[in-house]
């Protein structure tokens, strides 16, 4: 009988491995099951040895697996706050292990997490993650809102290969050239404007875009189509995970890059598969604020 193939390890046998740390017996990690529009999360605060240290892709793939592990499109690792400003400290790895900058919908997960793990917070939590600063007010209705800062429309920011900044960008794709804008929301954003959303051509030209050679880092492809100046429908392709039912940066992404070609409005209805979130952003110097609902599915315990 031939081994398993690697990516089925079990999360216990893929830590035990993650480069110089070993346990001498096993551990217990409490996790909370989260999901914000269908965008969906394992949280669990860092074991002592994982604290601001690489943490095994190998492991966090076994996790994501949504039939040998308990699946999630992103991990959130909560550490110690790093000053005296901020509650939390979060890093965020993707589905296939990496570790990225930034997730709006975690962030307004994390939020309502920490308010309720300590309502005596208030609700003005402010957080911190390898993005930067995030502040969040959480609602009475389940709903939270988080300042996701001023968009960034320098094509370093992302990073992307351009020669100068541009409302939109030509790119060869699948043999040939498409329009998309490009903007960081703390992590990088291709937006491509569609007429309709539900053929779209994610599935085909979502990895193509997010492996393009014009983005050193990779990116996420965003698919918009514009219903009238304050409501969108969008697809995301996300980079290391694939199309998800939400992202939260992506959709402070695709209005952003339509409110800055003029055809939206300071306040956008975002309709993602997984439900609808609300973007408000009222000038180019003023952050930009994304707010939905933020749900804890359940809480669980893994060995390892």
């Amino acid at each position: 009988m031939r081994n398993p193939p690697e990516p089925h390890r079990t999360a216990a046998a893929a830590l035990a491995t993650t480069a110089g740390i070993g346990y001498a017996a096993p551990m217990r990690l409490e996790f909370w099951k989260m999901q914000g529009l269908g965008n969906d999360f394992v949280v669990f605060d860092a074991p002592p040895d994982l604290a601001g240290r690489p943490v095994d892709a190998r492991w966090l793939r076994a996790l994501a697996d949504r039939h040998t592990g308990i699946g999630f499109d992103q991990a959130l690792m909560l550490e110690a706050p790093r000053d005296e400003l901020t509650s939390v400290y979060y890093r965020i790895f993707n589905a296939d292990g990496g570790e990225v900058e930034q997730c709006g919908n975690g962030a307004r997960c994390i939020a309502a997490l920490t308010h309720a793990r300590n309502p005596a917070l208030g609700a003005e939590i402010r957080m911190a993650s390898p993005g930067g600063a995030v502040r969040a007010r959480v609602l009475d209705d389940a709903r939270v809102s988080v300042d996701m800062g001023v968009p960034n429309f320098d094509p370093r920011a992302l990073p992307m290969e351009a020669v100068a900044e541009l409302p939109r960008y030509p790119l060869r794709v699948d043999g040939r050239e498409i329009l998309i804008g490009a903007v960081s929301m703390g992590n990088p954003h291709a937006v491509l404007q569609v007429d309709e959303i539900s053929s779209a051509p994610v599935a085909r030209l979502g990895p193509l875009i997010e492996r393009h050679p014009a983005f050193p880092r990779r990116v996420n492809a965003g698919f918009m189509q514009i219903h009238d100046r304050g409501r969108i429908s969008l697809r995301v392709f996300e980079r290391g995970v694939g199309e998800t039912l939400a992202c939260g940066t992506g959709a402070c992404a695709a209005a952003a890059v339509g409110r800055r070609l003029g055809l939206l409005d300071a306040e956008v209805d975002v309709d993602l598969p997984g439900g609808r979130a609300h973007v408000s952003w009222p000038d180019a110097q003023s952050s930009l604020w994304l707010t939905g609902p933020a749900i804890i599915v359940y809480t669980g315990s893994i060995e390892i």
